[in-house]
């Protein structure tokens, strides 16, 4: 046992035996991981004692320098505590739930006439949220079949606004719209369609199926044969609703079943939203790095549900160790003020569901194995072919972007193991480089990249790559090498090579390629990435360049604003005749001051042009 880890034992062991969330440090200070515990020293003091750890744990605990530690009066003040650590840190070896704000939501809107819009943003504006689901196709989805179910527009038409302006659409005369733009829908009846909506958006479809069951029969005995009609065709759009999607319960369950695979490589959480029976919506996540136990469990479970409107049952199968499911309970309980029941199911319907949806996370983890093992063998191929004294786990490559001496700039995508990164793309201004300058722009970026990193300038830049890929040659290769050289940073950099015809057909150092042309997995991979860098870097700079077009260059100018310039450009009926106007010409002019075709005359003309 070396003498921090003994350090570390011995500090674990005067601990109290209390509820409380303990901290782990790495040698730089930085939180690498927090945990609660209900006795928080047996907790803390089994991670320094020579006790059995799954691969996951060992890595940590070998990174750990030191410890803090918070005391709780009860244990659920304690789980609360480590997810507000958990988001205020996000340590390294804690799973990590992405970012709740990505989520789409149905919103029914607040106003005279409301509908069904998708968000991803929660405000406090009266209106009512569902949510939040897996992606944006699902939402749009949902949307469109429970617009058409009830009867509610999907056009773009705004009410009262738009009311009896123009004939009804298709959707009306076909009757899947009730056609507020005809003025014919009091607007008591479209709030009958929007509470429809409401009630199946909750889940309650059956309640739902009731309720316009008895209104048919109230219309029906009153001789409304018409409106009976109405409730009628609702009810029959409900059971297609219903009939489209997989049951797999009794119509009155409305749960969220859980289900788990973990194993030395991988953990994979799916979660079956069932609403009147059947499922709603589905979501999984993935995490490497090895088993995780309980305590993590419970940690992502609370850290997930704090901020998705659970139903009134969360189903775990035993996943949970005992008093887990009723600490869980009780947290997210308080969090929402009403009883929310996390349960360990033992047996019957419930414990299916939950099984089903362990059968969905194992499937996952095996595909993601099975995609990792690809992953593996192409970086090997990748290292072995470059000279690379390590496998790289991410990798960056560059492209430059211009439109003349306008809009220079750089896009960066990443790569983590051989998957993009699409987050973690980002766009360089070129800043110091006047005129069209690749290999300059290049010193620029890479300069700006690494320093942000290594200066922590930004967290957007956590770590630097194990490898550099960028669009260009030998002489490309050179100018990044120079600047990484007087940074002190070792890492490879390689150029992509394409042939005439703007193919890939080599990687190089600044003296040699490396000829991949031959090699179909290698060549394939290092295609997507030039393919992708450069559509990347295209899409950014044209859409930076589209902007300056409903603007003009003239703007920059001091004294020259939107007026002044289109005053300009319509009186000499070009840019390229403004820049060769004299300052007389300029002053000449009506609405253009001596000053202003001063400094007009200077830009295009002086010195430094």
């Amino acid at each position: 046992m070396s003498e921090r880890n003994e350090f570390l034992r011995k500090k674990a062991m005067r601990l109290p035996l209390c509820p409380g969330v303990y901290i782990m440090k790495d040698r730089d200070g930085e939180v690498i991981y927090v945990g609660k515990s209900a006795v928080l020293k047996n907790r803390v003091s089994q991670y320094f004692g020579g006790g059995a750890k799954n691969a996951k744990t060992r890595r940590m605990v070998s990174n750990v320098y030191d410890f803090d530690y918070i005391l709780c009066d009860t244990e659920m003040e304690a789980l609360a505590l480590e997810n507000s650590k958990i988001k205020q840190f996000s340590p390294k070896y804690n799973i990590k739930l992405k970012d709740d704000k990505s989520y789409p939501y149905i919103k029914i809107t607040r106003e005279e006439y409301p509908r069904l819009v998708l968000t991803r943003k929660r405000e406090t504006d009266g209106g009512s949220y569902f949510g939040p689901y897996s992606n944006a196709a699902t939402v749009r989805t949902i949307i469109r079949t429970v617009s058409k179910t009830v009867g509610l527009p999907v056009c773009k038409k705004v009410f009262p606004r738009d009311i009896g302006k123009e004939r009804p659409c298709i959707y009306a005369q076909i009757g899947r719209c009730a056609a507020p733009c005809t003025g014919a829908v009091s607007r008591e009846a479209y709030a009958e369609l929007v509470k429809s909506a409401s009630v199946i958006l909750k889940g309650d479809i059956s309640e739902e199926k009731k309720r316009l069951t008895e209104l048919m029969e109230s219309a029906s005995e009153e001789l409304n044969f018409e409106l009976a009609a109405k409730y009628r065709d609702r009810i029959n759009a409900l059971a297609a609703l219903y009939g489209k999607q997989k049951v797999v319960s009794s119509p009155d369950t409305n749960v969220d079943a859980v289900g788990i695979y973990s194993d030395d490589f991988i953990t994979v959480f799916s979660f079956f939203f069932i609403r009147s029976g059947m499922i709603f919506d589905t979501d999984s996540y993935e995490f490497t790095g090895g088993h995780i136990g309980g305590d993590e469990i419970t940690s992502f479970l609370s850290s997930f549900y704090e901020n998705r409107f659970p139903p009134k049952q969360i189903l775990v199968s035993d996943l949970l160790p005992d008093g887990e499911a009723e600490l869980l309970t009780a947290h997210l309980s308080e969090v929402y003020g009403k009883r929310i029941e996390v349960k360990n199911v033992k047996r019957g319907k419930n414990r299916a569901l939950c099984e089903m949806a362990a059968e969905n996370a194992a499937y996952k983890a095996k595909l993601a194995k099975e995609t990792d093992e690809k992953s593996t063998k192409i970086l090997a191929e990748l290292s072995i072919a470059l000279g690379l004294e390590v496998v790289p786990e991410r990798i960056e490559a560059y492209d430059i972007s211009n439109f003349g001496d306008e809009n220079i700039t750089a896009g960066m995508i990443v790569l983590n193991g051989t998957s993009f990164s699409k987050q973690d793309y980002r766009i360089f201004n070129i800043k110091e480089s006047e005129h069209e300058d690749d290999y300059a722009s290049m010193r620029e970026v890479i300069t700006r990249r690494i320093k942000n990193t290594t200066e922590k300038k930004s967290k957007a830049y956590p770590v630097l790559p194990d490898l550099i890929l960028l669009d260009g040659g030998k002489t490309h290769v050179s100018a990044v090498r120079g600047v990484l050289d007087e940074l002190g940073v070792d890492v490879p950099v390689f150029g992509m090579v394409k042939d005439d015809k703007h193919k890939t057909r080599a990687l190089c150092d600044d003296e040699n390629e490396v000829d991949i042309i031959n090699d179909k997995t290698l060549f394939t991979f290092i295609y997507r990435i030039q393919e992708e860098v450069h559509r990347f870097a295209i899409s950014r700079m044209s859409g930076a360049k589209r902007k300056t077009l409903r603007t003009s260059s003239l703007e920059k100018i001091k004294g020259v604003g939107p007026a002044k310039a289109k005053i300009l450009l319509s009186s000499f009926g070009s840019l390229a005749a403004v820049k060769k106007a004299t300052v007389e010409e300029l002053a000449a002019i009506k609405g253009i001051d001596s000053a202003a075709a001063a400094n007009v005359y200077e830009y295009f003309n002086g010195e430094k042009k």
